[in-house]
């Protein structure tokens, strides 16, 4: 690992509120991670103006523009998308995370409850978590039948054609963690009182049944691989560059006018 370097770069960020803050939010006081949080806040805001002129654009285009982000528990999805989301126009956006489905919504087509999610003309759509539920959470965990697990996987790509065919633009991203990282945030939200809400018992599982979820998420991208649409693998062990890395994804995957005046 390349050393810290006390450049007169890096003493003019830490003399700044921003850097100051920074340095000292946290103990023990550490100057590089102050100057690498100051960058990547800086790096951030530029490509959240990005965001806003591409929503800009997608309502002045009357396009509809899907996200979908997946991964396994933990792995950095709200957070990415709150960080991607943060300035926009909360009128032109849905952020959804669906709950378990309804006794009715389980008698209807599993796509369904999705499809009536879909964005109107303008709209941008964040899913965390989607219909990919059903290629790996659902099956490790027992929330599907075997049968329902096969029908999924056999009708996805052609509902992703139709997707993309009517003229919704969609970007699937998948936010990969190690399994010591995992283990790691789940000990962070069990000691936080701010956060121990978030611990399910799906994720209290998600340890023991690690090699089971690589082996159904494998077999999720063998069968997409030839789909309308790639995935996107960010490595997110580290937060900050994975927010950055999604969002630089996303807007490399739109063709929004980036000389729009905003």
């Amino acid at each position: 690992m390349e050393e810290f370097t006390l450049t007169p770069e890096n003493v003019e960020i830490l003399n700044t509120n921003k850097g100051l803050t920074a340095l000292l939010s946290r103990e023990p006081y550490n100057l590089e991670r102050a100057v690498r949080y100051v960058k990547y806040e800086k790096r951030l805001k530029k490509l959240q103006i990005e965001l806003i002129r591409l929503q800009t654009w997608a309502i002045n285009q009357n396009e509809r523009i899907i996200i979908i982000f997946e991964g396994r528990d933990a792995a950095g999805k709200g957070g990415a998308i709150r960080r991607a989301t943060e300035r926009m126009n909360p009128r032109h956006i849905k952020k959804l995370a669906l709950p378990r489905p309804t006794l009715d919504e389980k008698t209807q087509w599993y796509f369904q409850r999705y499809v009536n999610q879909f964005p109107k003309g303008g709209e941008i759509i964040f899913f965390d978590r989607s219909w990919y539920n059903r290629a790996v959470v659902e099956p490790v965990n027992g929330f599907c039948t075997q049968a329902e697990y096969e029908i999924f996987m056999n009708q996805v790509n052609d509902f992703e054609r139709m997707i993309t065919e009517s003229g919704i633009r969609l970007v699937k991203i998948y936010m990969s963690i190690s399994k010591k990282e995992q283990a790691k945030r789940f000990e962070d939200i069990r000691n936080n009182p701010l956060k121990q809400w978030k611990m399910t018992p799906v994720d209290e599982r998600a340890q023991e049944l690690w090699d089971v979820y690589t082996d159904y998420k494998s077999k999720m991208f063998e069968k997409t691989v030839n789909n309308a649409v790639s995935w996107k693998i960010i490595r997110a062990n580290k937060k900050t560059i994975a927010r950055v890395n999604a969002i630089n994804h996303i807007l490399k995957s739109i063709p929004y006018d980036k000389n729009l005046e905003i």
